[in-house]
């Protein structure tokens, strides 16, 4: 028999990439690969304390482990933890589901089932005076922002035509708000979205539900509206995320969440605080009875006014019809006629008396002037003599013999030249 030989050789093995970002579709990495490698990654992180909610707790008789999911309270998020069950044993509240807690674990990779889970060696829950010092702080900072301030609410439409209601499925709150708004004004139409009101999905449901309805252009008032409960089922309205949300609504805001003692932030960014729903539904319509009350008394107060000022109007008319010049109409004018005649005689008078007075001082000073007149002197046998040039001879030694004087006579005038005083006296 002879010896049989192949061509056949053995395959070199393949040669994986050194990093993830050197994997290529010829060169991948086997899934084990990856998982160690997640699983090796994973080991190097540090145990942390991390919070949440829990919103499943399976712990079974006599098991040393209890396992729970642990849930972000603002987001739909949530991871499994273990705890040994003398860690929960230790914890002084029974721990419940939707219970607020800090877990102290470090992060474990189970490579055969592909998961991430806590491993958890401390527990503690969160208390309501820890939640309530959060809220509080959350409540600065957000008023330092001016998110609360006066200025920035809008008040509220006297009659929507569509109300926006965000409330829980089917919940008393709901059917508080719709009856009595419908029972105050039955025209009014809702657009309802309804929505996790507590839990992990509460904030982002009710934030969506707020962008719906503020877009609506139909929509002129929202309201949000959740019966009462403890302080952990309100925390989703004292979430920064939804005050935020609320405070960038452009549409007024109701809220109406729990009872009078509940204060969430929703409270204090919103247009106006209702203490209820049903206190809710008062305040965003009217009430039609009221309304049609109001209008009655408007209209009699309207009609009492009216009724009033035509009577004051009628009794002056008539005060002004029972003047003697409404009765005499020509008795005014005879009145001012008498008058301007008279006016007219005391002025002829007096100014009559005024000529005369004149006429008489005016002879005075005409007699006057003419005793002091020079022609009066004249007149009783004087002259007056004048040089050529017009001048007055008052001595003789004005002028010279042979000069032409002229003398003014109150009648006429005479030429004359000045003689010798000797032939003169001859």
């Amino acid at each position: 028999m002879g010896t049989v030989t192949s061509d056949h050789h053995t395959p070199a093995p393949r040669r994986l990439a050194a990093r993830a970002l050197e994997t290529t579709a010829e060169n991948p990495w086997p899934v084990r690969l990856l998982s160690s490698k997640i699983t090796e990654y994973v080991s190097k992180m540090a145990p942390l304390w991390v919070e949440g909610q829990v919103v499943q707790l399976n712990r079974r008789p006599g098991a040393n482990l209890a396992f729970l999911t642990l849930r972000d309270t603002d987001a739909d998020m949530s991871l499994p933890v273990s705890v040994h069950a003398r860690v929960l044993a230790a914890v002084e509240a029974p721990l419940q589901e939707g219970s607020h807690v800090v877990v102290h674990a470090k992060p474990v990779f189970w490579p055969k089932r592909g998961t991430l889970q806590l491993q958890a060696d401390a527990l503690r829950p969160v208390g309501v005076g820890e939640l309530l010092a959060r809220i509080e702080h959350l409540k600065r900072v957000l008023a330092a922002e001016g998110l609360f301030d006066a200025d920035r609410k809008v008040p509220l439409p006297f009659l929507p035509a569509t109300v926006g209601l965000i409330c829980g499925r089917e919940s008393k709150a709901e059917h508080d708000v719709v009856v009595n708004a419908r029972t105050r004004w039955p025209s009014v139409r809702f657009e309802i979205r309804e929505v996790a009101v507590q839990g992990s999905r509460a904030v982002a449901e009710v934030c969506q539900a707020l962008a719906e309805l503020d877009a609506d252009p139909a929509v002129e008032v929202i309201v949000v509206a959740r019966g009462g409960g403890a302080v952990e089922d309100l925390l989703p309205f004292s979430n920064e995320s939804l005050v935020r949300a609320a405070a960038a609504c452009r549409t007024p805001l109701v809220s109406a969440i729990g009872h009078e003692t509940d204060a969430p932030l929703l409270d204090l960014v919103a247009d106006y605080r209702a203490s209820t729903p049903t206190d809710a539904a008062k305040h965003v319509v009217p009430d039609v009875a009221e309304e049609r009350r109001g209008l009655t008394h408007a209209r009699q107060r309207i009609r009492h006014a009216v009724r009033a000022r035509l009577h004051g109007e009628q009794q002056g008319l008539a005060a002004l019809r029972s003047r003697p010049v409404m009765a005499d109409p020509h008795a005014v004018v005879e009145r001012r006629e008498e008058e301007v005649r008279h006016a007219r005689t005391a002025a002829t008078r007096a100014f009559a008396w005024r000529t005369d007075r004149a006429a008489g001082e005016l002879g005075g000073l005409v007699g006057s002037l003419r005793a002091l007149s020079p022609a009066a002197t004249l007149a009783r046998g004087y002259a007056v003599l004048r040089t050529h040039d017009g001048e007055v001879v008052r001595d003789p030694d004005q002028v010279e013999p042979g000069d032409q004087l002229e003398a003014l006579l109150a009648r006429g005038r005479l030429v004359l030249e000045v003689g010798y005083g000797d032939e003169a006296d001859e």
